[in-house]
């Protein structure tokens, strides 16, 4: 897919791993639909950086917990920008209140996790999707995470909902083929959460063969890639994780 003059809406831009996706299609030459919740500074700093690069970029604010959000998105997104052609599907709740084990189960708290990492990535796929296909080629991006394969017992509901959002990467490949490619970029140490201490960091970077934690930018390019050169691509999940998939 030639990139220039080509609509992208990345859900969670504002930063993090959503940012440097939204500015490395932006240097692509996609304008830019970016979506937030509550980070509005973040949100706002990387519309400046899309826009200095002389790149349109509208911001849009929801909840994506809310089940009605996903339609009035790619609702404003196609009002403001005038057409959509990928879908970045990168937002993402990672911890619920009160932890999240088995000792600690609550539905209500489920319901939220799966809400935002799969219920609404399905949403935007189904609003989204007769907008991907109107120019002839579509595409939608999901993040998903090497947890899905290799699951983490403290966190069940967040594991859960990522092993989903890989299954509903490959249904949608075949559900919409061949106007639209849909594939899934599975991250692993790409940035610290700010509470890991630095002996949890030492030991996490440990299982990494290539000995060091990876960068959004390094993500970002993997999506780039999915979205400009990858024609003969869809329904698979690219592990961009310095090897840890492989570890035992």
């Amino acid at each position: 897919m030639t990139l220039a003059g080509k609509v992208a809406l990345v859900t969670g831009g504002a930063k993090r791993v959503g940012r440097a996706i939204a500015l490395e299609l932006s240097e692509a030459g996609c304008d830019l639909a970016v979506h937030y919740h509550r980070s509005v500074t973040e949100a706002e700093s990387v519309a400046d950086a899309i826009r200095n690069l002389g790149r349109r970029c509208t911001l849009h604010v929801a909840d994506l917990g809310d089940h009605e959000s996903a339609a009035l998105l790619v609702e404003d997104t196609v009002r403001c920008m005038g057409r959509l052609d990928i879908l970045v599907n990168n937002a993402s709740l990672f911890r619920i209140d009160e932890g999240d084990s088995l000792d600690t189960f609550d539905p209500v708290r489920w319901e939220r996790m799966l809400g935002i990492n799969l219920i609404a990535p399905a949403a935007l796929c189904h609003h989204a999707a007769g907008h991907l296909r109107s120019h002839g080629e579509g595409k939608i991006i999901n993040l998903c995470d090497i947890s899905a394969d290799r699951p983490w017992p403290e966190h069940l509901a967040y594991c859960a909902s990522k092993a989903g959002l890989v299954n509903l990467t490959k249904s949608l490949a075949r559900a919409l083929a061949p106007a639209i490619q849909v594939n899934g970029v599975a991250p692993g140490l790409a940035e610290f959460a700010t509470d890991h201490s630095r002996s949890v960091r030492d030991r996490l970077v440990r299982r990494v063969p290539a000995g060091r934690v990876g960068t959004p930018s390094e993500i970002a390019r993997v999506v780039r890639f999915l979205v400009e050169d990858a024609e003969y691509v869809t329904g698979q999940v690219l592990f961009v994780d310095g090897g840890r998939s492989v570890v035992s």
